[in-house]
C-alpha cells in the first residue's frame, strides 16, 4: 500500500478525471493483451477501493466490460484509484508501467499528486504557473517554440523533476532573449549582441534609468546564481562538495522568476517592435 493521508481512505479528497481513467484504461488494455487473467487482476485492484470482491467474469470480453465498471467506481476516489492502479502494477508479473510513467500520466492531465514510492504525496504548491503569452510580433514558430517550451517545464516540474524544469525555463529565457537582435532602441540603434549575456548588457546600456534596465539587472543576478556550481548549479553543473538538491518550493521560486522575467521582456519586444 502506498502512504498517503489515512483519511482519504474514508473521504474522499476528490475524484480522478475521466481522462486519466480513459488512459489507465488503455495502458490495462496493452498489458493484459486482451487475457482474462490480467483483466481479473485489475478488477480486483480497483474493486477493492470500495470494499468490494468481484466475481470472475464469464470470458475476457465480459471481464473487459466489468474491469471498466469497477475503474468507473474506483475514479470517484483519486488517491485510491491511483494505489490500485500502481499496486496492480507492482503485483503483476508482466512488463508494466513504473511510477514514473504513472506520474507523466497524471501530470498531462493535470492531476495534483505524485507517487514518490513508498509515499503518494499531494502537490499543495500544484497550481499552475501563467503561461508567458507570446506577442504577435513574433512568428507563429517562435510562439510555439515558447508554448512547447514552457509546458515541458511545467510537465517535469509535476513529475518531480525539479532541476530540468528549472533548467528549461533557463534555457527559454535565454532564447526569447535572441528576439531584441536588430530591434531599434531609443538612441535610434540596433541590438547587435548574438549571445545571452552580451544582448543583456547592450540592453541594459542603451536604456538607462528604465525598468527594463532595472528588471535585466535582476535576470542577471538570477540566471549567474543558477549558473553557479556552487550556486543553483543548474546551467553548468552542480559542485559536488558546495552544491545542493534543488527542492520543489525553490523550484516553483525559479520557475515563476523566470517566466515572470520572459513575460515582461515579450511585452517588451512587442513594445519595441511597434
Amino acid at each position: 500500500m502506498l502512504k498517503f493521508d489515512n483519511t482519504w481512505r474514508f473521504a474522499s479528497p476528490g475524484p480522478i478525471s475521466s481522462e486519466v481513467l480513459d488512459e489507465f484504461f488503455e495502458i490495462i488494455g496493452k498489458i493484459a493483451r486482451y487475457r482474462q487473467e490480467v483483466f481479473e487482476h485489475f478488477k480486483t485492484a480497483f474493486a477493492s477501493t470500495n470494499g468490494s470482491v468481484p466475481s470472475r467474469s464469464s470470458n475476457a470480453s465480459w471481464a473487459h466490460t466489468d474491469l471498466l465498471s469497477y475503474m468507473r467506481q474506483a475514479s470517484a476516489n483519486a488517491p485510491l484509484f491511483i494505489e490500485a492502479f500502481y499496486e496492480a502494477c507492482e503485483s503483476l508479473d508482466d512488463p508494466t508501467p513504473d511510477h514514473n510513467i504513472i506520474n507523466g500520466v497524471l501530470a498531462k492531465h493535470q492531476v495534483n499528486y505524485r507517487i514518490d514510492p513508498p509515499e503518494l504525496k499531494l502537490l499543495h504548491s500544484g497550481q499552475s504557473i501563467a503561461h508567458p503569452q507570446a506577442p504577435p510580433s513574433l512568428e507563429e514558430s517562435a510562439q510555439e517554440l515558447i508554448h512547447t517550451s514552457f509546458s515541458e517545464s511545467q510537465k517535469m516540474l509535476t513529475e518531480g523533476r525539479y532541476r530540468p524544469a528549472v533548467q528549461e525555463l533557463l534555457w527559454l529565457l535565454e532564447t526569447v532573449s535572441t528576439a531584441f537582435q536588430g530591434l531599434p532602441q531609443a538612441d535610434e540603434s540596433s541590438i547587435k549582441s548574438k549571445y545571452f549575456n552580451k544582448i543583456v548588457e547592450e540592453l541594459r546600456n542603451k536604456n538607462q534609468g528604465t525598468t527594463l534596465n532595472q528588471v535585466l539587472s535582476w535576470v542577471q543576478t538570477l540566471h549567474g546564481y543558477l549558473s553557479a556550481p556552487a550556486g543553483g548549479g543548474i546551467r553548468h553543473g552542480m559542485h559536488l562538495k558546495e552544491g545542493f538538491t534543488i527542492t520543489e518550493n525553490e523550484a516553483r521560486l525559479y520557475c515563476n522568476l523566470i517566466t515572470s522575467y520572459i513575460t515582461y521582456l515579450l511585452a517588451e519586444h512587442a513594445r519595441l517592435k511597434s
